[in-house]
């Protein structure tokens, strides 16, 4: 089942108008409640004191609070980024002589942006996001003291969402870094930041889950730490502290499917968070290791097809030619289960163990192929632009194709990839194989995920060229491991007849 969900940014918005008529103030408040659970305040750290019979976290949020800040950041957008619009008023003559008459003309705007932030040394280096302070002209900080501060961006990271701004001071509280890879579903943690505005609060949940991804629909490498304690707009940039005061992770967005907090939040855990500071505060860039290949999480089905021992691991749909992951001798359809001994479960935990590795080091990988174990050593390089990476986007076969005909493969039709179509699905130069021109929506194949404009490049890992090659390698057979090419993009699909 498909399932639409509102990711929010937590960064508290407010747009200015230059030279505007009026002006206008819109407050959003939104409640999280989070039920009293006494079995929870069972596992409260011994740093957490009793009062009046109850257990309190006072004494760790007294400590901790002063290390987190407010964020302010300003940014002009010029008239001339502006897009121009006809002026709903510019028919009444009552209006004319204050709008004009024609279409509307735009005029520079100032945008203020509201987050939080998280001290993290004693001169004055701040943690936040980078959608906070990313494209900003001025950076304000506000300490828990009211003292104020023009702020410096060092760097953003927008593949994290993790930014650094330093300000001019000394001798400032800052929070301990925990190692977040300790963190377990059902630890307390406490939320600390600026929520819509309205001044430092705090809010209190459990680890809800960790190392979760969300297919890159937040960020390109995500390792979130979900919490069910309470994130709302402008807590964007704040801390997850621990029991302890430690801080854990950098509050980043929520799902939020009313607009608000629905207890689903996400932070970006302080391990990754820490990694991607100190390159941006040494070179004011982020630079991370790469191997050159597609991969995709191995369901129980492509576990079956590719003979392994249990489901899990991720399979390498394609190698780049000259990549590391070519050079290593990997190939299409190889497993990788480790990374230096540390197993890997998820395309994005794959992604993201890789480029935590500098360029330029040697890793150390075991999976399989065929259905037996083998080691790999791949030597990283550094990850290409997204600009020397991208190669367009499918868009499916356009309208007024003839429609392929019927393949061995029941409920599909393919034909054959000309160039004509190979340009119009903006498929890469070089790619062979037969494109899907229809996909029954009651067949297995529709259900196993197969597209129209997908582009087949072969069958059972063996390529194919044409379509009575594909026919022929489809007419029979339970199970049918398909190579896919999407868009520039490699996966397996899986189709198991009815």
């Amino acid at each position: 089942m498909n399932q639409n969900f509102n990711i929010r940014r937590s960064t508290a918005a407010l747009t200015l108008f230059f030279a505007s008529l009026g002006g206008g103030l819109v407050a959003v408040v939104a409640t999280g409640q989070h039920p009293h659970i006494p079995a929870v305040m069972e596992i409260a750290h011994a740093a957490n004191t009793e009062r009046n019979g109850m257990i309190s976290f006072a004494p760790v949020v007294k400590d901790a609070a002063p290390a987190v800040v407010q964020i302010e950041s300003t940014k002009i957008i010029k008239a001339s980024d502006q897009k121009r619009g006809r002026n709903p008023f510019s028919d009444d003559p009552m209006f004319r002589q204050f709008f004009g008459e024609g279409n509307a003309q735009p005029r520079d705007r100032r945008e203020s942006g509201l987050g939080s932030g998280v001290l993290v040394s004693r001169d004055g280096y701040i943690l936040t996001n980078s959608h906070v302070v990313e494209g900003s002209q001025t950076v304000k900080v506000t300490l828990s003291d009211r003292r104020e501060f023009t702020a410096k961006v060092i760097g953003t990271d927008p593949k994290t969402d993790i930014a650094v701004v330093k300000i001019d001071a000394a001798n400032l509280p800052i929070l301990p870094l925990a190692d977040s890879s300790k963190a377990q579903v059902g630890d307390v943690v406490l939320a600390i930041g600026n929520p819509f505005g309205i001044g430092q609060s705090v809010s209190m949940g459990i680890v809800s889950a960790t190392s979760r991804s969300l297919g890159g629909s937040i960020e390109q490498y995500e390792d979130f730490i979900q919490t069910d304690a309470a994130i709302n707009r402008g807590n964007s940039g704040g801390a997850l502290i621990n029991s302890n005061g430690e801080l854990i992770g950098i509050n980043t967005a929520i799902l939020a499917p009313g607009g608000a907090n629905a207890g689903v939040g996400f932070a970006v855990p302080v391990n990754l968070a820490k990694n991607v500071m100190n390159q941006l505060v040494k070179s004011g860039k982020v630079t991370r290791g790469y191997i050159g290949a597609g991969v995709q999480d191995v369901d129980s089905s492509l576990a079956q097809a590719f003979h392994l021992p249990k489901v899990g691991g991720v399979a390498l749909t394609q190698i780049q030619a000259n990549s590391p992951a070519s050079k290593a001798g990997l190939q299409s359809g190889d497993v990788i289960e480790e990374v230096n001994g540390t197993p890997v479960v998820s395309a994005s935990g794959l992604r993201l163990a890789v480029a935590s590795y500098a360029p330029g080091t040697t890793v150390d990988m075991k999976g399989f192929r065929d259905g037996k174990e083998r080691d790999f050593k791949v030597t990283l390089e550094e990850r290409p632009t997204d600009e020397a990476l991208s190669s367009g986007a499918g868009k499916g076969v356009e309208e007024g194709d003839n429609g392929g005909q019927k393949s061995g493969l029941t409920g599909v039709s393919v034909d054959a990839l000309t160039p004509q179509i190979a340009r119009q699905i903006r498929v890469p130069d070089g790619i062979k194989g037969v494109v899907v021109t229809d996909v029954e929506e009651a067949s297995a194949a529709a259900e196993a995920g197969l597209n129209k404009g997908d582009v087949i490049t072969s069958v059972n890992r063996k390529p194919i060229a044409d379509v009575t090659q594909f026919n022929s390698m489809t007419k029979s057979g339970n199970q049918v491991v398909l190579t896919v090419n999407r868009g520039g993009g490699t996966l397996f699909i899986v189709v198991e007849s009815k």
